[in-house]
């Protein structure tokens, strides 16, 4: 039988409060966090809660697939060498869960990415998972410099089965504009509302999301970073949502 989910009581986010911090306002957001014209009422929708992790660069913060594949310097988190095909459904090649906090039910996570593979491989990537329950279920946006193929830059579902795309972009030939066609860093920011099942991806302060998806299979989980089958980093990478707590 799968593990359930609900949400957290009051005396579990104050059990977390060793790993977490609240915002730094009483509405649970910044200034730069305000939500545009448009973005609003999704925002109220999401009903994402105030629970706060940062300061995640650390290596005892993470439990990659393969540990000596990565880097942790303590201003950021290094995928320095590229995955291998593991046995199972076609998924990610290699990522490291966030251990630090609680799993989250509704979330927003920011961070800087920055693809280290050159730009003459052109279906380069990195990965921002969320929804993450095992190696075989979870959620992942796949930032990409191509797309033009179904697993490039695009949000997909693990769930105990081939990696499926489930973005509102793709139409069966080309998807979203390319999320990053340089070596620089860049701000990424994925939303996941469990109530809606709504996810979008916003890409370098954009208000607009780069890609967006509907989608309930899972209803909350860790989150995490990595890559298909290529290198690249991480950096301030802050989660900000609903913690979750599991029950049998």
């Amino acid at each position: 039988m799968p593990t359930f989910i609900r949400l957290c009581a009051l005396g579990l986010v104050l059990i977390l409060a060793q790993f977490v911090a609240p915002t730094a306002h009483a509405t649970g957001r910044t200034a730069a966090d305000q939500p545009a014209t448009g973005q609003a009422q999704a925002a109220a929708e999401c009903g994402r809660g105030r629970t706060v992790v940062r300061n995640t660069n650390a290596a005892a913060s993470w439990a990659p697939v393969t540990p000596a594949k990565w880097q942790f310097p303590g201003d950021q988190v290094i995928l320095a060498q590229a995955g291998e095909e593991r046995p199972g459904p076609r998924r990610p090649f290699e990522y490291a869960v966030l251990e630090k906090g609680p799993a989250f039910g509704s979330v927003q996570i920011d961070a800087e990415v920055r693809l280290d593979t050159p730009t003459s491989v052109s279906n380069r990537d990195v990965i921002i998972v969320f929804g993450y329950r095992s190696d075989t279920e979870f959620y992942y946006a796949h930032l990409s410099q191509d797309n033009t193929i179904y697993p490039h830059n695009g949000i997909f579902v693990v769930n105990n089965a081939d990696r499926l795309r489930i973005d509102d972009q793709w139409n069966g030939q080309v998807g979203a504009p390319p999320a990053v066609t340089d070596e620089q860093w860049h701000k990424v920011r994925v939303r996941f509302c469990t109530d809606t099942g709504r996810i979008s991806v916003f890409v370098d302060g954009s208000t607009t999301p780069l890609m967006t998806a509907t989608d309930h299979t899972f209803a909350s989980g860790r989150v995490g970073f990595g890559s298909f089958d290529n290198i690249g980093r991480v950096r301030g990478l802050t989660v900000t949502g609903t913690p979750a707590c599991k029950t049998s």
